[in-house]
């Protein structure tokens, strides 16, 4: 990994997130939902500071959110790696992303145009929101003529993104990717889906009440109870060893190991055995022990069988206590498709700094879980070397990536 890049509810630059995470500071707020007819109570959201109309396409057609989000973070990804024209050939960089739903906010506007305004949709919009939108723009801003594909795996779609572009350079069929994952879905229409669910942590009358709002969500904790939808999207920059010694680019990190799998079990509730069985493989593709790992980001969601489940599979791999462990999740909300890519991010961050972030909101684990949990304050982590990040989704995907200091 030679570059890095974000855009989220906890900030644009690296020095913005680093700020956010490891204080444990939430950027929860309240939102109340727009639907003429249906009286539906606000629900909380993580919503990024970001002007999606700053972004021009390459293509020249219209931008939705999640896909200017993306761009966003593959420049600023690429900046910080030294990727610019003439320092790799085209056909040998790909593009890798993950996204669950896309372009959510251009197909929920163009229902309301068709059905409630009674106009006519853009011409362009099947491009705007088709899956690989993202991807489309990517490779048109970076001029990439290697391998160009969308994930679409729920929850796991970006960590899943990043480890097929790290098999596809293990494998020699490019030499360096850009990959990621982007979502912004927080639209009355997508929120009201979520909330039916019942997954979605209630707020109520604590609506108008930021600080509440803002602690809403509590990942892993016994009176844990939903969790909060965010947006984002978040960018690396990989590449073989090789071709970035060649072009003087200095490693920020290893990515060491991934693995994916499916539970088969269920196509919502979580299976530990499942979970367990992506990290093991993990750890065994980046041949490291599971003592090995320093920190862990759990996929953390603050639903009752969510934490349960994965609480059961990290003391199956790593023993009771084994690892320390935290959420992100309560700081900068369930980002669903971008929540690998931005999850892996905190874990790597927690390798540079040596440090590991607190699980916000949460004061002490649910007793019933036999885990390190990280309350409280940021722990410091003398000898961190290598750090795991898991993301576990809606129809029974687990993708698992394992980093290691380069």
């Amino acid at each position: 990994m030679t570059g890095a890049g974000v855009v989220s509810p906890i900030g644009n630059t690296l020095a913005d997130f680093d700020a956010a995470l490891f204080a444990g500071r939430s950027a929860l707020r309240a939102q109340a939902l727009d639907l003429p007819g249906i009286d539906l109570p606000p629900v909380p959201v993580a919503s990024a500071d970001f002007d999606a109309t700053a972004e021009v396409a390459p293509s020249r057609v219209p931008l939705d959110r999640a896909t200017a989000m993306a761009l966003a973070a593959a420049r600023d990804a690429a900046r910080s790696a030294g990727l610019a024209p003439g320092s790799f050939e085209p056909e040998r960089l790909g593009i890798f992303w993950g996204s669950g739903m896309a372009g959510a906010a251009t197909f929920e506007a163009t229902c309301r145009t068709v059905f409630a305004d009674r106009r006519r949709m853009r011409p362009t919009s099947v491009v705007t929101t088709m899956p690989n939108a993202p991807v489309a723009e990517i490779a048109l801003l970076f001029g990439a003529r290697g391998a160009a594909l969308a994930y679409a795996c729920a929850c796991a779609s970006s960590a899943v993104a990043i480890g097929e572009a790290m098999r596809a350079i293990r494998a020699g069929w490019i030499d360096v990717a850009i990959a990621g994952g982007s979502e912004a879905m927080l639209t009355p229409g997508v929120l009201a889906s979520w909330q039916a669910m019942r997954v979605l942590v209630p707020i109520g009358a604590a609506a108008g009440d930021a600080a509440a709002v803002e602690a809403c969500c509590r990942p892993f904790a016994a009176e844990r109870n939903g969790f909060a939808l965010g947006e984002a999207a978040a960018a690396f920059v990989l590449e073989s060893s090789a071709h970035a010694a060649a072009r003087g680019a200095r490693a920020q990190a290893l990515l060491a190991g991934y693995a994916t799998n499916c539970d088969g079990v269920h196509i919502t509730q979580p299976d530990a055995s499942g979970q367990a069985r992506a990290m093991a493989a993990a750890l065994a593709d980046a041949g490291l022990a599971a003592g090995d790992i320093g920190y862990l980001n759990a996929h953390g969601t603050a639903t009752t069988a969510g934490d349960a489940a994965e609480a059961e599979s990290i003391a199956r791999v790593f023993g009771a206590g084994g690892v320390p462990v935290s959420s992100s999740k309560a700081t900068h909300g369930h980002l669903l498709g971008a929540g690998g890519a931005v999850e892996l991010l905190a874990a790597l961050r927690a390798l540079h700094r040596g440090r590991l972030p607190p699980t916000a909101n949460t004061t002490a684990a649910d007793p019933a879980f036999a885990i390190d949990l990280v309350v409280g304050t940021a722990r410091e982590r003398a000898g961190l070397d290598a750090v795991m990040s898991n993301s576990f989704a809606f129809g029974g995907t687990n993708a698992v990536l394992v980093g290691t200091r380069a």
